[in-house]
């Protein structure tokens, strides 16, 4: 329970296409699964974003001031194109969702996300913008 006066501060993902490499990555695994696509990126650390829906909801948790919500747009770097397409389809729960299509194509699911990484962002290292709103708010 917030103490009256305490305050309140959390950060959620921006829109994926606001983020670069999970963007990449989400769009590169529809090609592999075009009739059922992996989509926990966009649906689960990218799916919480608008500015208006955050609001509504504090207001409903009891919060009565305005929150103030800043956008912080940051780089991510990594070595090669292969890293960040194993943390993302083999570190993080997408590959839950990989794996329940097909485990046998996890391995697959990770070479064409480096690819569609490395045709983004070249294929030594990389560079991805990455965009998050920190949220602050007074009870």
């Amino acid at each position: 329970m917030l103490r009256s006066g305490g305050v309140f501060i959390f950060s959620v993902w921006d829109r994926i296409d606001e983020n670069e490499f999970a963007d990449t990555v989400t769009t590169a695994l529809e090609s592999l699964f075009p009739g059922d696509p992996p989509r926990f990126m966009a649906r689960i650390p990218h799916g919480y974003y608008d500015r208006p829906t955050i609001e509504r909801d504090l207001a409903n948790g009891g919060f009565m001031t305005v929150p103030h919500i800043s956008t912080v747009a940051a780089r991510s770097r990594a070595q090669s194109p292969q890293v960040p397409a194993v943390a993302y389809c083999q570190g993080t729960p997408l590959r839950n969702e990989i794996e329940a299509r097909d485990a046998s194509r996890l391995g697959e699911a990770t070479d064409i996300a480096a690819e569609a990484l490395a045709r983004r962002f070249g294929p030594g290292p990389v560079d991805g913008k990455i965009q998050a709103h920190i949220v602050t708010i007074e009870r």
